[in-house]
């Protein structure tokens, strides 16, 4: 009698066949892993790169920022000179004014006695000269042998240049002994105000021409 093992053939044709599909699911997943390793091998390169230009681009970014800190501490040490310089430069501005406004304060008597002492015509006399501290103003007290000596008086210094027009009369009075009233000779005390004024550039002309031959006289007590 023969026996045939039909379960024993089952199997072997069972392993067979296993064997024969076991290669082809092992390459699918060696490909998949090698796909995911390079997928993982990519992103950490690109990451790596980011961090690396990031990076950089913050180094450069803080060197910047160092040369602006160093340039911003340069110009505020340069704006310190310059308000140093101005205020210097402003205070030696302001000693220069002093020093020719002093100038001008001493020597304007000068040309007020010059300027006045130049207008006096013949026969007239100055016996004060007052000018205020504060001001330009001027008063001049004399006496004169008549009015039309005064009168040439005050158009020599109206015409000076010096002193503001018009130059005011502020009062006449006749005075003098009988010898001096008889021999035709009136003598006349006067007060005359003027504003001193120097001109800015043009000189002073000449004052204007008197009786010829007659001497003139200013004394100022």
């Amino acid at each position: 009698m023969i026996k045939i093992n039909l379960i024993a053939a089952e199997k072997s044709r069972s392993k067979k066949a296993s064997g024969s599909w076991a290669p082809k699911i092992n390459l699918s997943g060696q490909k998949l892993t090698i796909g995911c390793a390079l997928i993982l091998v990519a992103t950490a390169a690109a990451i790596s790169w980011r961090y690396w230009h990031l990076g950089r681009e913050g180094a450069v970014l803080d060197q910047s920022l160092t040369e602006a800190q160093e340039e911003t501490r340069r110009l505020h040490a340069i704006i310190g000179d310059v308000q140093k310089f101005e205020q210097r430069r402003a205070q030696l501005q302001q000693r220069v004014g002093l020093i020719e406004q002093l100038r001008k304060n001493q020597t304007g008597p000068v040309h007020v006695l010059d300027q006045v002492s130049r207008s006096l015509p013949s026969m007239v006399w100055l016996t004060d000269l007052k000018q205020t501290s504060n001001s330009n103003e001027v008063v001049l007290e004399g006496k004169c042998a008549g009015l039309t000596s005064l009168s040439d008086f005050v158009a020599n210094l109206e015409g000076s240049g010096y002193f503001r027009k018009s130059v005011e009369i502020v009062s006449t009075q006749l005075e003098g002994s009988a010898g001096v009233l008889a021999a035709g000779g009136d003598l006349i005390r006067f007060t005359v105000k003027a504003q001193f004024e120097p001109p800015a550039s043009t000189p002073a002309p000449a004052p204007v021409p008197t009786q010829a031959g007659a001497s003139k006289s200013a004394p100022v007590s």
